[in-house]
């Protein structure tokens, strides 16, 4: 159980990142600071997995389940406000 909360918390804040990353690039506004979080969000999942599995070798599975479901669940919620909005 551990680890789909460490997966939904690493998939929620994962998510906000791509976020700010792309709204960055496709805004023009590339800095340093956009790079990285793009450099960030690329490698955090592997961090999260990699410290899930020698703390929590059981929830490992459910710490990608976590993450996975987060990101497509948000990126599906960001793009049914936006399609609406318009």
């Amino acid at each position: 159980m551990i680890g789909l909360i460490i997966g939904a918390v690493c998939g929620a804040i994962q998510f906000w990142m791509l976020s700010r990353f792309t709204r960055a690039v496709t805004g023009g506004a590339l800095s340093i600071k956009t790079v990285l979080f793009g450099v960030s969000q690329f490698f955090m999942p592997v961090a999260v997995l990699l410290c899930c599995a020698l703390l929590f070798p059981k929830g490992l599975m459910w710490s990608g389940i976590g993450m996975a479901a987060v990101l497509v669940v948000s990126a599906f919620t960001k793009f049914t406000i936006t399609i609406k909005n318009r």
